[in-house]
């Protein structure tokens, strides 16, 4: 069977519990359509890049699976319908990333990289100089 990495985007305003009510949701549909969950990883709360139906964060969850096309397909259709589910992205990897995603890597790193707000380390730069309105060059 294919493998496949969805990353799923919850709203802002679930709970902890409902984001795990909506992951194992996610797991059991898989379940029932004939793919085995390999690995679930939540994210947490993180900003997104623009907001999406008034929403300016996201509950972000990522499942590894195999199953069949079909499943995938129906497993989508699901999330389309479902109000908690703000974005997801499926693609089929030919094999699963070994141990935590990139993400979780970047947290325990310590690394806040794109978390950073207003560019941090540009370093310093001069003001330009002041020139006068009244045309003479001092």
């Amino acid at each position: 069977m294919p493998l496949y990495e969805t990353v799923v985007i919850a709203r802002q305003d679930l709970a902890t519990a409902q984001v795990d009510e909506l992951t194992q949701s996610i797991q059991s549909k898989v379940t029932e359509l004939g793919g085995k969950t390999e690995k679930t990883e939540s994210w947490g709360l993180r900003t997104l890049a623009y907001k999406i139906n008034k929403n300016r964060k996201g509950h972000y969850v990522l499942f590894n699976f195999e199953a069949p096309p079909q499943a995938v397909f129906e497993l989508e259709r699901n999330m389309r319908i479902n109000e908690d589910v703000l974005r997801y992205l499926t693609i089929k990897v030919d094999q699963f990333e070994e141990g935590q995603s990139a993400i979780l890597r970047q947290r325990d790193d310590g690394d806040e990289g794109f978390e950073r707000a207003g560019g941090g380390d540009r370093g310093y730069r001069p003001r330009p100089p002041r020139r006068d309105n009244t045309g003479d060059e001092a």
